[in-house]
C-alpha cells in the first residue's frame, strides 16, 4: 500500500501465477487486507469493494487506487471468470468515487 499522504492509497493486486477464481480471491483478500470472513465469491468481492468499513485505513479519505497487474495470463486462461471479475471491478468503481481500478498494461516488472 502506498504511503504518500497527498495521493490515493494504492493497493496492488498482482495476479502473477493465478490460474483460477480461488487464487484470484486469495490475492484480492491479501491486496486489500480483507477480513477473515471475506466470502471469496463474486458477491462478497462486490460487497467488499463497496463497503468502506473493510477498506484499508485512510482509503476512504484519500481514495483507493487498485492497480491490477499481470492479469492477462489469467484473462486468457479463464475468459469467462475474467469477464465477471471485470464486471465486478467496474461496477464497484462506478458505485463509489473513492475507488479507482486500473489494469496495468506493462510487463511483469
Amino acid at each position: 500500500m502506498s504511503q504518500d499522504p497527498a495521493g490515493p492509497l494504492v493497493a496492488v493486486l498482482d495476479l502473477d501465477g493465478v490460474t483460477d477464481k480461488a487464487g484470484l480471491m486469495d490475492r484480492v483478500a491479501r491486496a486489500l487486507a480483507l477480513p477473515d470472513w471475506f466470502g471469496r465469491n463474486w458477491d462478497a468481492l462486490a460487497d467488499s469493494l463497496s463497503d468502506h468499513t473493510v477498506w484499508p485505513e485512510g482509503a476512504v479519505e484519500r481514495g483507493l487506487l487498485l492497480v491490477v497487474r499481470n492479469w492477462r495470463p489469467y484473462a486468457g486462461a479463464r475468459p469467462a471468470e475474467w469477464r465477471t471479475a471485470e464486471e465486478v471491478l467496474t461496477e464497484a468503481a462506478d458505485r463509489t468515487t473513492a475507488l479507482t481500478v486500473a489494469l496495468a498494461l506493462g510487463g511483469t516488472s
